[in-house]
């Protein structure tokens, strides 16, 4: 059971590794785009290539879809990002139970989105954590854990990328071991839970008051979505890459100065420190380097990017 592209290296390598894929759960297919043209999930794509059943519930609810995930007599039930709750007669079901893939080291990171959590905190490690599942959010028991460092040019889009491949190789290793009862589940420590909440668009409004590295956190952390931007001259201007200076002198917050750095072309100061440019994409154009972006915008330098709302 899963819906994202994340979620696809763990089905594939369940085939790779011989393993009876009875059937693929995912979200049903959303409409988007002027024509209002279903979209389906990578997960769906991934399995229909495969031959593979695919099943879209709207809901567990539904007795019948209950009965038919019952009828595929599954041994097991591997989750990851599936995007619906599923109930205890569902969790009932297989023999060894349902597993979830969670891209944390739990209980650190509850909820939706934590790979831009450990990000955003400045966290050194993050990692991935297969447990089995239980009727909360992200509290059953943990069966295995594997840690991943975070690098300095890390993203959320990059680090997701990093975690899919380490969990659909967890999965791997949890479950032989799962099946021959030599994992002793470990419950989560409660007073150690932490939550992350859904982002929303407004979130990549930059405020330049907050200190560059809280910034430069946020840039990685909301690449590729909802993305870290400002305004200039009434247009979206998204920041893509930068990098905290560690160098003297003051701007105020969104102050546009320039730099003889050799890949930040121009810096932005902040409520602590300079924010280095590095790649930057004006509203209706492409993403370039900030030296390209600069040598069409000389008028930039000396510009006030506003804060957030102002």
């Amino acid at each position: 059971m899963g819906t994202p592209e994340y979620a696809v290296p763990t089905l594939e390598h369940l085939l790779l590794d011989g393993y009876e894929v009875a059937a693929v759960y995912t979200q049903p297919d959303k409409t988007a785009g002027r024509g209002r043209a279903a979209v389906t999930s990578p997960v769906k794509k991934a399995a229909l290539e495969r031959g593979l059943p695919v099943v879209q519930p709207v809901s567990f609810k539904d007795a019948e879809v209950v009965k038919q995930l019952t009828s595929f007599q599954p041994d097991v039930i591997v989750v990851f990002a599936f995007g619906q709750v599923l109930p205890q007669p569902v969790l009932d079901i297989p023999a060894l139970g349902c597993i979830n893939i969670h891209p944390s080291l739990l209980p650190k990171y509850r909820g939706a989105a934590p790979v831009v959590a450990a990000i955003l905190s400045g966290d050194e490690f993050t990692g991935v954590t297969v447990m089995g599942m239980a009727e909360g959010l992200d509290t059953g028991d943990i069966l295995m854990q594997a840690q991943v460092p975070i690098s300095a040019q890390d993203t959320a889009g990059t680090l997701t990328g990093k975690l899919s491949l380490i969990a659909a190789r967890l999965v791997l290793e949890t479950l032989p071991r799962l099946a021959k009862g030599e994992i002793t589940p470990r419950p989560q420590d409660e007073s150690l839970a932490s939550y992350f909440s859904q982002m929303t668009k407004n979130d990549g409004e930059i405020d330049w008051n907050l200190p560059a590295a809280d910034i430069w956190r946020r840039v990685r952390a909301f690449n590729p979505w909802p993305g870290s931007h400002t305004q200039l001259e009434g247009k979206q201007l998204k920041i893509i890459k930068a990098v905290p200076l560690a160098i003297k002198g003051k701007a105020g917050p969104g102050r546009v100065i320039a730099l003889d750095e050799k890949e930040a072309a121009f810096g932005i100061g902040t409520g602590k420190g300079i924010l280095g440019i590095l790649e930057v994409q004006l509203e209706g154009k492409r993403a370039m380097s900030a030296a390209d972006f600069l040598r069409g915008q000389r008028q930039l330098i000396g510009e006030k990017l506003p804060s957030g709302k102002e």
